[in-house]
């Protein structure tokens, strides 16, 4: 028999014995960990309490079927003002801006010349008027020395014609003077209809003449709204409907109806003129002045919601719906919606939303899709 040597022996033995002494160690560790893991899953943290967020049940509302478009204002009693003669300008009797009736003087064209030539005229007048009231007299006389046997027969004649031929001169003199006077109203430039002065570019001492403008005039009760329709919409576009005009932040302030629609097309922008008379005209609004436009087509039952209940993510629009969920409760559901276009403070839904359904309006910020909620 090998004898083994006592040290391999006595490491046997230790080697066993360690082993031996481990495992209640091992036991006991093994039953530890179980023990934390229990006491983990036990002491796991409550879920989060429900979100209070407003809800509303939608329901279906009338929603005009429109379109936006830029209009233009202009006026059916505007006037550019031009002298019909030529002169020196000697005095100017408004400025830009004022409000004028029909006859108010604008400018004073200087008129001395024209006068001078008036008074001639009126003295020429006055000399011929003298000559028919003589010849008058002397036809008269002859007439009656005819009848007395006193004067020939022709010299009677010759008076008459003389008569006749003062007649005459004086008709084309009155006629001369009249024309005179028309002439000199002209030297001064009155409004040809009530309304507002616009840009005065003259000065007082400039040379005008028949092509000068010396100012316009606006009217603001004769406005009308011209609008350009594309013609995938011109189709629909008749005499009567409305047409609102819209302030900077897209709110109505007048509505008028379509009271002219162009039986041609326009050939260099493929669009159909369409023309509003504004019965009703905004105080802000002024002449040749661009403005916001909506042409309502028709009107329909729909969905809208609040710009404020809508998130965009990657160009795709989402809101929340509120669906029941575990325990009775309320669940927030991201839903994805596709909208039309903005009318006042909602969005049109054009799908992805039903009536009666449960729409988050407010808190969507704090929270996530399948959150609890709760109605405020």
């Amino acid at each position: 028999m090998t004898s083994q040597h006592p040290t391999a022996r006595r490491m046997s033995f230790d080697g066993r014995g360690l082993a031996l002494s481990l495992m209640p160690w091992a036991a006991l560790a093994l039953a530890l960990s179980s023990g934390c893991r229990g006491n983990s899953a036990a002491q796991a943290p409550p879920a989060p309490p429900p979100s209070a967020v407003k809800i509303v049940d939608l329901a279906p509302t009338a929603i005009e079927d429109a379109s936006e478009f830029i209009a233009t204002l202009h006026s059916l009693r505007s006037t550019t003002v031009q002298p019909e003669v030529e002169g020196l300008l000697t005095r100017i009797f408004v400025k830009s801006g004022q409000q004028v009736k029909s006859g108010t003087p604008l400018v004073q064209i200087n008129a001395e010349r024209q006068q001078a030539a008036v008074s001639s005229a009126e003295a020429n007048l006055a000399g011929a008027e003298a000559d028919v009231t003589y010849w008058q007299q002397q036809a008269k006389r002859l007439a009656s020395l005819v009848d007395a046997g006193a004067v020939s027969k022709a010299e009677s004649d010759q008076a008459q014609n003389q008569l006749r031929t003062a007649e005459a001169r004086l008709k084309a003199l009155k006629a001369q003077v009249q024309e005179g006077r028309v002439q000199l109203s002209f030297f001064r430039v009155t409004a040809p209809q009530s309304g507002v002065v616009g840009d005065i570019p003259v000065r007082e001492g400039d040379r005008v003449t028949t092509s000068t403008v010396i100012t316009t005039i606006d009217d603001k009760q004769g406005l009308e709204a011209y609008i350009q329709v594309p013609l995938d919409r011109s189709t629909q576009a008749r005499v009567g409907l409305p047409v609102q005009l819209l302030d900077s932040d897209g709110k109505t302030v007048a509505t008028n109806p379509i009271t002219f629609v162009a039986p041609r097309v326009d050939d260099a922008t493929q669009t159909v003129q369409v023309k509003s008379l504004l019965r009703a005209v905004p105080p802000s609004v002024r002449v040749l002045q661009f403005v916001r436009a909506r042409i309502v087509w028709r009107e329909v039952q729909g969905l809208k919601v609040p710009v404020t209940a809508v998130v965009r993510v990657s160009g795709q629009y989402f809101c929340f719906v509120a669906e029941p969920g575990q325990g009775g409760g309320l669940t927030a559901t991201q839903r994805p919606i596709d909208v039309g276009e903005m009318v006042g403070n909602d969005y049109v839904v054009r799908s992805g939303l039903k009536t009666g359904e449960k729409l988050i309006v407010s808190g969507i910020q704090k929270i996530g899709n399948g959150a609890p909620v709760r109605a405020e």
